[in-house]
């Protein structure tokens, strides 16, 4: 369990613009949606809702726009349904980059995400060329914290894969998938405040590149994520420490 410098399976930021929490919005509630249609609106019975709104949660999105993705899902037809995609993609310096989409539109969605990575120095890449490299686990985030003892000795006593400690105090928590809804229960009922409870994939291997060569590839891997259709993405890359 040792402190790398990889760079987050996640983005730990907040969106600042009304226009950057709309777009967030809408892709909770996309979320949301298919999660409903798929496993009904009980959140005890639903697991990839429970996920969802957790997500909104921590986006701090409005009560009634989440009933409203709640009951659009449940009532929705196929006549209006989201598709699920994942892209694999090569990036530059042959980073792995895998992209989930929500889209109604296949054809938008692959046109859009082509034009993005060519201008950025990538390409897609055929099925399996990269997913093999990338497992789901369960990750928990917390920004800095004065109960970091604590905070470990939990996540160890639930069986955590890999507990990341940053410089500045913050800590990610890796968990079988299994594992991250009781970890987040037992953070719940003892009052610690986690900035995110998420599913991820983490990479087998990565990819290390310099500071200089980082500034490409943070562009492209945020236009991607900028795209309406994207719901996630996910990269291989690494941070090197000189």
């Amino acid at each position: 369990m040792a402190g790398h410098n990889k760079w987050s399976q996640i983005k730990h930021k907040k969106a600042k613009t009304d226009a950057q929490k709309g777009k967030v919005f809408s892709k909770i509630a996309r979320e949301i949606m298919v999660a409903a249609k798929m496993g009904g609106e009980d959140v005890s019975m639903n697991p990839r809702l429970r996920l969802a709104l957790q997500k909104a949660k921590e986006a701090n999105m409005p009560n009634d726009n989440v009933k409203r993705a709640i009951q659009k899902g449940v009532g929705s037809d196929d006549d209006n349904q989201l598709e699920e995609l994942q892209f694999e993609a090569y990036g530059p310096h042959g980073i792995a980059i895998l992209i989930d989409t929500l889209t109604d539109n296949r054809n938008r969605t692959i046109t859009n995400l082509k034009v993005i990575l060519n201008k950025g120095g990538g390409n897609l890449a055929d099925k399996g060329a990269v997913s093999y490299l990338f497992e789901t686990k369960g990750l928990i985030y917390f920004e800095k914290t004065d109960q970091q003892d604590k905070i470990i000795d939990l996540a160890i006593e639930e069986g955590a894969d890999d507990i990341d400690t940053k410089p500045a105090g913050e800590i990610e928590i890796i968990t079988p998938i299994d594992q991250l809804e009781s970890l987040k229960t037992c953070y719940d009922n003892q009052g610690f405040e986690y900035e995110t409870a998420t599913l991820t994939k983490i990479p087998a291997t990565f990819v290390t590149i310099t500071a200089e060569q980082f500034e490409n590839v943070a562009a492209l891997l945020e236009k991607i994520e900028d795209d309406d259709d994207v719901q996630d993405i996910y990269s291989n890359l690494e941070l090197s420490e000189s």
